[in-house]
């Protein structure tokens, strides 16, 4: 009886070591293969992580340029006008981009890069329209508002509000896509090295000439004739730009201020030669933030009349 017991007691006993030998084992598989799986994991989330940011600096890397581009909006009642096939003109400088779009008619009057309630604070950067002369399939012509917007990312939604003529806010999603390059129409055409004061042999004395302006948008422009001086065989030229928004601009690495305090931005700057573009910058704050933006200009020697 007693030999019976012994031996039952010893296959209880061996029973629960290997039950529990077993279950021990079974955690250390369970534990195992969560922290393969949370190595797993952790692997895929930082590749995926990777891949995300590659695919957006992808999406936001464009060569500094012009492009044509789609402006998708969140309405039928806000859009560019219908001459414009959906599209705005795209600028890349310096890595920052703008759209400029031309709208349907000059009843919205601001549009802020925000959301409305902000446009409303005291200080909020709102966008001063520009006039576009627009030409529709019937041949009439009409002047509506346009505006510069700035651009952060392509194919992302981002808020712009709007200002109607009402005096109303109202708030809009928008988006940037599908950029393309817009060809120069002048790659094939020589450029004039121009002509000299010394060349033209002009006296000491104020004149007016015909100036033509080229670069960024395309819808700033300058009043012409405009008023040069020569004096002592240097020429310096007066320019009035079509806005009050300019608030400085670069020949070269000089830097110029305006001469008036009311009215549009006016600069009294140098230059050396006609019949030849040259190389400005102005600064303008007509949008959320200052933008510098390169033009050139060209002065007409043919043109030129005493004042």
């Amino acid at each position: 009886m007693i030999k019976r017991f012994l031996v039952l007691a010893l296959s209880v006993a061996m029973s629960v070591s290997m039950v529990t030998g077993c279950a021990n084992n079974s955690d250390k598989t369970d534990k195992k293969d969560k922290k393969n799986n949370d190595t797993t994991t952790v692997a895929e989330d930082i590749t995926d992580s990777a891949d995300s940011k590659d695919l957006d600096e992808d999406k936001s890397s464009l060569e500094d340029g012009v492009y044509e581009a789609e402006f998708k909006t969140d309405s039928s009642m806000f859009h560019v006008n219908e001459t414009k096939n959906g599209k705005g003109t795209l600028t890349v400088k310096d890595g920052k981009m703008t759209i400029h779009i031309t709208l349907v008619s000059q009843k919205i009057v601001n549009l802020f890069v925000g959301m409305a309630d902000d446009a409303k604070k005291d200080g909020a950067a709102v966008l001063e329209p520009t006039t576009d002369k627009v030409k529709y399939d019937d041949g009439t012509e009409e002047e509506v508002f346009g505006f510069d917007v700035p651009v952060e990312a392509l194919d992302t939604e981002f808020d712009l509000a709007i200002l109607g003529s009402s005096g109303r806010w109202f708030d809009h999603k928008v988006s940037v896509s599908n950029p393309v390059p817009v060809e120069s129409d002048n790659a094939d055409v020589s450029v004039s090295e121009g002509k000299s004061v010394s060349e033209l042999k002009l006296n000491d004395g104020t004149y007016l000439v015909d100036v033509a302006l080229e670069g960024g948008s395309g819808r700033a422009s300058v009043t012409s004739p405009c008023e040069i001086k020569i004096e002592n065989g240097e020429a310096t030229a007066t320019i009035e730009w079509s806005s009050s928004k300019y608030d400085y601009m670069m020949v070269g690495e000089d830097k110029y201020l305006p001469v008036n305090e009311e009215g549009n931005s006016t600069f009294v700057i140098p230059f050396d030669v006609f019949d030849a573009p040259v190389e400005v910058s102005a600064d303008t704050t007509a949008m959320s933030k200052p933008y510098l933006i390169d033009y050139t200009l060209q002065f007409d020697s043919a043109s030129i009349a005493a004042k």
